[in-house]
């Protein structure tokens, strides 16, 4: 084995996929943006399909459009001919790939679809191929040369043609204000989804799993109620329900450390006052940022009455996923 040979061939691969990459920056044109505007237009989805390595990379472009709010679906040109055509409507938009543009499977549908009003945007590597003659829309994606040293697996041409597909779904994206949040609607299960779509209501101790104890009570008692309900902290209310402060672990440390009696000494004499609060509406994430912010553990939540009606720490926002 020679490893410079190795690391020359690919250096070499990268270097060709990179120059394929740039060479699409002055194919941004007046053609993109009609093929952005087709796109936008469509009263119903984006429709993909490519044969090969073509439809591995249209496959994954579809995906990308779907999640980024362009509703899209990929259909297998051979398949599409044994009935598939059906998924396909009117107010649909066909995005076809192809980097010959003479793909049978791909062309031999083009007119039935084209007699149905369907309206085609090609992305090949030939202008002058089948399928970008009879596209209504045509993005060139032609390559110099594929980074296979044997100049015949499909290499800088495929990675040409999905990064012409990004920069059609990140164009959608921007020009439909698709949001963070409209992104995490969309994945639900991902990190994002959980941070953008959890709220504090959604993970919160409510009832009677909220530590709490009245302002006149002792640190004893609160020490008894923070060790039942295992939050490291426990709510010291007013007797009309607000909170007046909360007694955390740390409170209890320094109590101890001057000295004081926990049997004879008012929690309110300990406590920190108003301590931080959160509302049920907010969402999870800032939980988080508002604890790391104070250094602190936990959190009580508050409606806009200033009424306790849940808490929740640390721990909480780790098995929600949030952290």
């Amino acid at each position: 084995m020679n490893k410079k040979a190795i690391c020359a061939l690919a250096r070499a691969v990268i270097e060709t996929q990179a120059s394929s990459i740039t060479s699409l920056l002055e194919r941004i044109d007046d053609q993109f943006v009609e093929a952005c505007t087709t796109l936008l237009e469509c009263r119903g989805r984006v429709v993909v399909i490519g044969m090969g390595k073509s439809g591995h990379v249209g496959s994954k472009i579809s995906s990308t459009l779907a999640s980024t709010g362009t509703p899209s679906f990929f259909v297998h040109p051979a398949e599409a001919s044994h009935g598939d055509l059906g998924m396909i409507k009117p107010s649909d938009v066909l995005l076809a790939l192809s980097n010959s543009g003479e793909t049978d499977e791909v062309n031999h549908i083009l007119p039935l679809l084209k007699r149905i009003g369907v309206k085609i945007v090609a992305m090949t590597g030939n202008p002058g191929s089948t399928l970008a003659r009879h596209a209504d829309v045509h993005l060139n994606v032609a390559v110099a040369k594929e980074a296979c040293p044997l100049g015949l697996a499909p290499t800088s041409s495929t990675t040409a043609a999905l990064v012409m597909g990004d920069a059609l779904a990140v164009s959608l994206l921007e020009t439909r204000g698709f949001t963070r949040e409209d992104f995490a609607r969309s994945h639900p299960a991902g990190q994002l989804g959980r941070r953008l779509l959890l709220h504090i209501s959604d993970i919160m101790h409510t009832g009677q799993e909220i530590p709490t104890v009245p302002v006149d009570a002792s640190i004893s008692q609160a020490i008894v109620e923070m060790t039942a309900k295992r939050l490291g902290m426990t709510a010291v209310q007013e007797e009309d329900g607000t909170v007046a402060g909360v007694f955390t672990d740390g409170d209890l440390r320094r109590t101890l450390d001057k000295g004081m009696d926990p049997h004879m000494t008012s929690v309110s004499a300990a406590m920190t006052r108003g301590g931080q609060q959160i509302s049920p509406d907010a969402l999870a994430v800032e939980a988080m940022q508002k604890m790391q912010s104070h250094s602190i553990q936990g959190l009580l939540v508050t409606d806009q009455d200033g009424q306790l009606v849940g808490a929740l720490n640390f721990q909480d926002l780790l098995k929600a996923g949030v952290v």
